[in-house]
Order: C-alpha cells, then structure tokens, then sequence
C-alpha cells in the first residue's frame, strides 16, 4: 500500500505538474485529511504509514476532481471567513477574503453601544457577511435576503452551527422581502461581472453559481438596481455599501451620486483594488 508521503507527492504533481506551487501541496493535504479526518500535523509526523485502499481511492477522486478546477471549498464543504468555520455548497458562493473590507467598513458604521440597528445583508448566499456582522454587534438585528431557497438553506444551517440567534433569513430578490421596513445599514456583495466575460466559463469560478457572479454586459446591473430601490428602505442617513469589481469604482461612484447619495467614497481592499462603494441616504 502507498504511504502518506509518496500519495502526496504523486497528488501534488497531479495538481502543479512537474514543478508544482506550495498551493498544490497545501491542496493535497488538506484534501487527505479530510479523507483520513485528522489534522495536518498527523502527515507531517507519520510520513511513512501506509493508506488503506478505501482512503486511497477516495482521495485520489478528489485529486481529480480539483484537476479540472473545482474549488476547494465546494470538496471540503466548507471555507473559512471571518474567523468562522462556514458550510459552503455549489448553491453558495465561496466567500472571498477581500468581502471582509465590507465587514470592516460595515462594523465601522454601526455603534458598539447604544441603540440596536436594524441591518440588510441583500444576496447573502452562505450568510458570511450577515453572520459577521451580527456575531460582531449582537445587540442589531440582521436581515438576509437570497432568492436562492437552497442557499438560504445553507446560511441558516451556518446560522444554528455558529449559535448566531440575532439573525433572520428571508426569500426573494435583493430588498423584495423587506417591503414597508427601514434600516441604518443594508450591505451586499451582488453579482458584478459581465455577462461577456470568458472567465465565466473558463475559470474556477465556472462551478459557482453564475447567478451570484454575473449581471449584464457590464457587470452593474444589480448594483444598479440595489442603489436605487435601497433609498425607500434607508433611515435618514443610513448607509448603504456595496461591493463591486476591481475596475468598476468610478462607475459605482457615479452611480451613487447620480441617485443623490451623500457622503459617498471608494474603499480600497488589501490587495490596493478599489472594492467597495459606501454612501448615506439623503434627508
């Protein structure tokens, strides 16, 4: 029978080819521990023992499967964000690490004291920002919205796993399911690549769902809409932050001040990108 080390020597060339990156190696790990259920320091101490057969096919399937550029995250079940452990699924996105500038830039606003804000997270898709936010400031009440029942499923499941109660999950598109209410704060991460874009069919991003990446031929589309219908659902003053694509900052901008926004600024993320939009809801 292989031993662990040579089984992760033949998984990293299958992944990085002949000279693979550390990331293959860290992959390859990852994914026989998930198979063996131990820790990754047990393949470190334990080089030489031998993998049964069951593991061993198991494993390599999912080596295979991450050959042809399925994520991680949808192998493992679930992907890291904000320090918490969360269930992602082909019905989720992946959350990203430059969606938590959002999460920042959001817990900026909201107050640690006084009184309790009322939140919208618009597409929440695994509940990352939602469940951030609301771990961060549990006095406020947070609200999110998927179209998706499916997704919706997931966050609420990373909702009870994560013992986050001040949260409420709701159907429907963007800010439908909050007809007649009013918030401090509505955050999201919408779709923001164009419909054309090759990488939609090409890419990693190819086994995520296209509903949660694209809108329109030039990625605004539900920027668009969110900016617009999210000033009926503003308090005086209440701020609205959106994420948008690397290239799409000015364009956010504008959209904003065309729509009488105040305070309105770009966010840079930790990469040095223009990432995020914020501005606050006229009197």
């Amino acid at each position: 029978m292989p031993s662990i080390a040579s089984t992760l020597h033949q998984a990293t060339l299958r992944l990085g080819g002949a000279s693979p990156q550390p990331e293959a190696r860290l992959d390859a790990e990852i994914l026989l521990c998930l198979i063996m259920d131990c820790p990754r320091s047990y393949l470190h101490t334990w080089p030489e023992r031998e993998l049964d057969a069951q593991h061993a096919q198991c494993f390599m399937t999912l080596i295979e499967r991450r050959a042809t550029g399925e994520p991680l995250a949808y192998l493992t079940g679930r992907w890291e964000f904000w320090s918490m452990v969360l269930e992602v699924t082909p019905d989720t996105l992946i959350p990203r690490p430059d969606t938590e500038l959002l999460v920042e830039l959001a817990l900026q606003r909201i107050p640690m004291d006084g009184p309790s804000w009322h939140i919208a997270d618009l597409g929440t898709g695994s509940g990352a920002i939602a469940l951030a936010i609301a771990s961060e400031r549990p006095a406020c009440h947070v609200i999110a919205t998927d179209r998706a029942t499916a997704a919706l499923t997931v966050a609420q499941r990373n909702a009870t796993n994560l013992n986050i109660h001040n949260i409420e999950f709701r159907e429907g598109h963007w800010l439908a399911p909050l007809q007649g209410e009013t918030f401090h704060l509505i955050a999201s991460n919408p779709p923001y690549i164009s419909s054309l874009d090759l990488r939609l069919s090409t890419s990693d991003i190819r086994f995520e769902p296209l509903s949660a990446l694209a809108s329109g031929i030039d990625g605004l589309d539900d920027i668009r809409i969110i900016a617009e219908t999210a000033r009926q659902h503003l308090v005086t003053g209440g701020w609205l932050l959106l994420e948008h694509g690397y290239d799409q900052g000015d364009a956010t901008l504008q959209i904003l001040r065309n729509l009488g926004y105040q305070e309105i600024c770009g966010h840079r993320d930790f990469a040095g990108m223009d990432r995020v939009v914020s501005g606050r809801a006229p009197a």
